[in-house]
């Protein structure tokens, strides 16, 4: 198994960013254009705790080798399942994901937490990421490492470009909902 993680911190309140959080696969982002579905499966919200639980269902084509398809079968579409937590009063969102397709050959699970940046103005909200990633090639180690070694290098690049993706849409809501702010703050003071 091999390790990738990340962390940095967002320009943005943990309130914008835990909002935009269901926005990152939105038409204006040109880093997810691999993300052709995302399915809700369920949504629930504890009485007791006021923890928002969502099960999700995200479809992607994704660049896979030719030769890959040929040797494993199967097709570029693949599926991922993602359930995650929103914690209001702790300030906390949790994103659990496991990969569907491909997992009896590469399992990837990755968890992503966001929460209000402690050492830094309240407006700013820290990202963590990280992702275990298993080849399940049987006993040939060097094998496995391999694959898990590369699986690593494509996860650290899809990562900075979802972030930057990500950046992207926080930037537009802000645009698009600070404007819409203003304008029923400015009906309200009328």
């Amino acid at each position: 198994m091999k390790v990738f993680s990340s962390t940095c911190t967002f320009d943005y309140s943990w309130e914008e960013v835990s909002t935009a959080n269901w926005r990152k696969y939105c038409p204006w982002n040109d880093k997810s254009t691999h993300v052709v579905a995302v399915d809700t499966l369920s949504r629930t919200v504890d009485s007791e705790t006021g923890i928002l639980r969502t099960e999700r269902l995200i479809t992607c084509d994704q660049s896979v080798p030719q030769w890959v398809l040929s040797l494993f079968g199967g097709s570029a579409t693949s599926h991922v399942y993602e359930l995650s937590y929103v914690d209001p009063k702790s300030k906390r969102v949790t994103m659990c994901s496991t990969n569907l397709t491909w997992s009896n050959v590469l399992k990837v699970q990755e968890t992503v937490i966001y929460q209000p940046s402690s050492s830094k103005p309240t407006c700013t909200t820290n990202f963590n990421q990280e992702a275990k990633i298993t080849a399940l090639c049987g006993g040939w180690q060097k094998i496995k490492n391999k694959v898990e070694e590369a699986s690593v290098e494509r996860f650290s690049q899809n990562a900075k470009r979802g972030r930057e993706g990500f950046e992207a849409v926080l930037e537009m809501s802000r645009r698009v909902f600070g404007e819409q702010r203003e304008l029923e703050n400015g009906k309200l003071q009328s």
